[in-house]
């Protein structure tokens, strides 16, 4: 669906399904919604795809195509834009039932670098309107597409969910790209939403300024401290966001 369909009617989808994902292609006006929802129906009335329709979405399109193109267009970065459009079209409507390890899990061989922030669900469209709006003003040209989703508050001390409702946006390049500029344009915004950064995935977070952002923070420390005071368990990256 177009852009501005998409996120006119984002609230209503979120509450017309269980799982809620959309990607957004840099550099078009192009939206692309994956909508799950659990059914209570017996596994003999699941409704699975052709294996052909598999093949040719999950493995060949998703997959060897995009890998394919995206390496190409490292090479001649003018081209992406245009990539962009034809990419976001590729894929057509479907509609199908199966058991839930072969509607959640999808095989991803093109390898890429991810920065992924958590902000207040309140605040989720209005920042990805703004990463929308630097990156169209910046220089740079992103193949990959921005993958958006909704998750619900939990009492985890450090879960990017913690205490509220949350707007996940999702910033990936290819391995073979320079990611460091576009995350760097990115995370600003993220951080100016109050946005919490995926534990396993790029970011320039420190332990100083991360303790703001969770209230639980003190306490996961002073358990910490606790059961790891030799700090057996920690890294350099440990050091970095949780501190020594």
């Amino acid at each position: 669906m177009s852009w501005d369909e998409a996120l006119g009617t984002f609230d209503e989808m979120v509450a017309g399904c269980h799982h809620l994902d959309m990607y957004w292609f840099p550099h078009t006006d192009r939206m692309l919604t994956k909508r799950n929802t659990r059914l209570d129906a017996d596994l003999s009335e699941a409704e699975p795809l052709p294996r052909w329709r598999t093949w040719l979405d999950d493995e060949f399109l998703s997959n060897t195509a995009f890998g394919l193109l995206t390496a190409a267009a490292n090479k001649a970065p003018r081209v992406i834009p245009r990539m962009n459009r034809v990419n976001a079209r590729l894929l057509s409507p479907r509609t199908y039932s199966d058991v839930a390890h072969r509607v959640f899990i999808a095989e991803r061989s093109v390898v890429f670098r991810e920065m992924e922030y958590a902000v207040p669900r309140e605040a989720g469209l209005t920042a990805l309107r703004e990463a929308r709006r630097a990156l169209e003003a910046s220089d740079l040209t992103v193949s990959f597409p921005v993958e958006i989703r909704v998750a619900p508050a939990d009492d985890i001390p450090l879960s990017s969910a913690a205490g509220r409702d949350s707007f996940y946006l999702a910033f990936h390049t290819h391995r073979a790209a320079d990611h460091r500029e576009f995350f760097a344009l990115m995370e600003p915004i993220m951080r100016a939403h109050d946005g919490r950064p995926h534990w396993g995935k790029v970011h320039t977070r420190t332990a100083a300024d991360l303790a703001p952002a969770y209230p639980r923070f003190a306490d996961f420390l002073a358990m910490r401290d606790r059961l790891d005071p030799d700090r057996v368990f920690s890294n350099d990256y440990l050091r970095r966001v949780l501190g020594d």
